[in-house]
């Protein structure tokens, strides 16, 4: 009897937490399509529309250069992150130097850091540069950002590799960069493309530094949503209808690859 209830006790339990968890996802999809004055109505009896995305990519909107400038500025952030932060956590996990687990902990250390203390040397530094709302302003703050993360996760699965294939094409004169080309990238795929996912999803969702550092040009998705609240008060309508498109990508994104991403989280577990 104990069973029975635990059984069923823990399958409610899920069931509650994904009601919560999707609720609100769920509701921003159902209101992208209400026209404005169904937004404020709780029934889901409406009259579809789909003028909401069209309204949100024209002026005064302008979502398409949003969603430009989030495309570069993440897709420019994980080309860059991800190939340095291999070769850092490759090094990291088989150079034995003086001072390794020192420089290791320093370079974690940057992530408990808060934001909001380096925003404004980041605003003063990019100021001085003449490089205040610009895309290359935001690529290197999201590589502040991100880069030690990928470099932690990276590592981990680098570790989980032996190091008996490493040994044996360099005694057959292999270099160390043909190594790692050839037999620690592959052997780390699943990893490597799980730190980019998330290095991706970082640096798609990044706020506050966006906020600050752009003002019209460099201007991203998830500072664009605030651009929908006006006069007449938030435009639920219009910002449900752009937040879709910030997360339909990422949802695509995970269905295609979730095999490779669930191999690669667990694949650094095993050492």
């Amino acid at each position: 009897m104990n069973k029975y209830i635990a059984y069923w006790g823990e399958r409610a339990l899920l069931v509650l937490i994904s009601v919560v968890v999707l609720f609100p996802i769920g509701w921003m999809f159902l209101t992208a399509f209400k026209k404005p004055r169904d937004a404020y109505s709780l029934s889901l009896n409406f009259e579809p529309t789909v003028q909401n995305f069209v309204t949100v990519f024209s002026d005064p909107w302008n979502l398409g250069s949003m969603v430009l400038n989030s495309v570069i500025v993440a897709g420019a952030t994980v080309a860059i992150a991800v190939p340095c932060a291999s070769l850092a956590a490759y090094s990291f996990s088989r150079f034995r130097v003086r001072g390794r687990k020192f420089l290791f902990f320093l370079i974690l250390s940057t992530q408990f850091i808060p934001a909001v203390v380096i925003l404004l040397p980041f605003f003063l530094m990019f100021r001085s540069l003449g490089l205040l709302d610009t895309r290359v302003a935001l690529i290197i703050v999201n590589l502040a950002i991100v880069t030690p993360f990928v470099i932690w996760m990276i590592k981990g699965f680098i570790d989980a590799i032996p190091t008996d294939s490493e040994e044996a094409a360099m005694i057959d004169g292999a270099s160390r960069l043909r190594v790692i080309k050839d037999i620690v990238l592959p052997m780390a795929a699943p990893g490597i493309l799980t730190s980019s996912i998330f290095c991706f999803i970082l640096t798609w969702n990044e706020f506050m530094f966006a906020l600050i550092l752009s003002r019209r040009d460099a201007v991203t998705l998830p500072v664009g949503l605030v651009s929908f609240r006006t006069e007449r008060g938030d435009l639920w309508e219009l910002m449900s209808a752009a937040g879709v498109m910030i997360t339909v990508p990422i949802f695509i994104m995970a269905l295609l690859i979730q095999k490779h991403f669930t191999r690669g989280m667990t694949a650094g577990a095993v050492k």
